[in-house]
């Protein structure tokens, strides 16, 4: 492939208003997502939230998929009671961004999960969620992982040595832009953590076969456009794959 390949990215599902309208249900997407892909050399396209069975065949017309950040995670999905201060309020966008990864492990399409993105990456392999991390960091600790309200933080990760994610990004730490209250607790099947937060060791990065990778940070709020390049460029060099079977990739494994 020598064209801008056409990286999917997934979308969220809320009410809005603008113009005559005061609410209006709407997908939605921050600006900073589809610029990050167009920066990094590919083409943006947003899959609204969609019935789970479509997953297989609109990845299969994907050359690359993004997992946006967003709402927390439902619990139930590993077999948890939410904790109290869980806020899980997008159900259909659970089911349909599970959908879209078990498709993109199942045909190999390189795949970036953003902060949501990679929590839900976690879950669908089998794997489980802090709910509320400053519980087991404490309340200081956990400050660092969140930004002021409507801002985002910033903190310093370490990228595990031998992983992809190191080659990626070489230095022994890097700030990150980052707002996240939940992380990875049980590792899914199949993952390898690819970096650890550098002042509590939280894990801020997993990654899977070929270019499966899910950072808890925000890299479209930075600057830093290595990630995302690799994704493109993954992309670029992924061959065309054939729809995987319902079987395969369409249902959750929950």
């Amino acid at each position: 492939m020598t064209s801008r390949p056409v990286i999917g990215i997934s979308t969220y599902l809320n009410d809005a208003a603008w113009g005559r309208w005061d609410r209006m249900r709407s997908v939605l997407l921050p600006v900073r997502y589809p610029e990050l892909v167009r920066e990094a050399g590919g083409i943006a396209l947003m899959l609204p939230p969609d019935a789970p069975e479509h997953a297989a065949a609109v990845v299969a017309r994907l050359d690359g998929l993004v997992v946006a950040g967003g709402e927390d995670v439902d619990p139930a999905l590993y077999g948890e009671l939410p904790h109290p201060l869980t806020v899980a309020t997008a159900a259909a966008r659970d089911l349909w961004e599970a959908a879209l990864i078990r498709a993109a492990l199942a045909a190999g399409t390189p795949l970036l999960g953003i902060c949501r993105g990679m929590q839900l990456l976690n879950v669908v392999c089998g794997g489980s969620l802090i709910q509320h991390l400053p519980d087991v960091v404490g309340e200081e600790q956990g400050r660092h992982h969140v930004g002021a309200p409507g801002e985002y933080g910033r903190h310093a990760v370490r990228p595990v040595p031998g992983t992809l994610l190191a080659d990626l990004l070489p230095e022994e730490s890097v700030v990150v832009p980052t707002f996240h209250h939940q992380a990875v607790a049980r590792l899914g099947e199949g993952l390898t953590v690819s970096a650890y937060a550098a002042e509590d060791g939280t894990v801020e990065a997993v990654e899977g076969a070929g270019f499966t990778v899910g950072v808890q940070w925000h890299p479209e709020q930075g600057e830093d456009l290595r990630v995302a390049r690799a994704l493109v460029n993954a992309a670029r060099l992924a061959p065309l794959t054939a729809p995987a079977t319902a079987e395969e990739a369409v249902l959750p494994s929950f």
